[in-house]
């Protein structure tokens, strides 16, 4: 596969939003095999991941906050 500058900020593109080497490489294939719909679902499922993984840091934080909230109280 001939890599040029735009698929060279993709990768890093990717990489920083925390997609794995294995996903990077399915949606590189399918960029090549002109399977856009199918490199928009890989994506789409890596962003849920990321948005799950969020929210349940969210709830961790909400119940320090709590807890903080608790003991200033008392």
């Amino acid at each position: 596969m001939k890599v040029n500058r735009s698929e060279l900020q993709i990768v890093q593109n990717l990489k920083d939003a925390g997609c794995t080497d294995e996903v990077i490489r399915t949606f590189l294939e399918d960029l090549e095999q002109g399977t856009f719909s199918d490199g928009v679902k890989l994506l789409q499922k890596h962003r849920r991941f990321l948005l799950n993984n969020t929210h349940e840091w969210q709830k961790k934080i909400d119940c320090l906050d709590y807890l903080i909230y608790q003991m200033k109280e008392n």
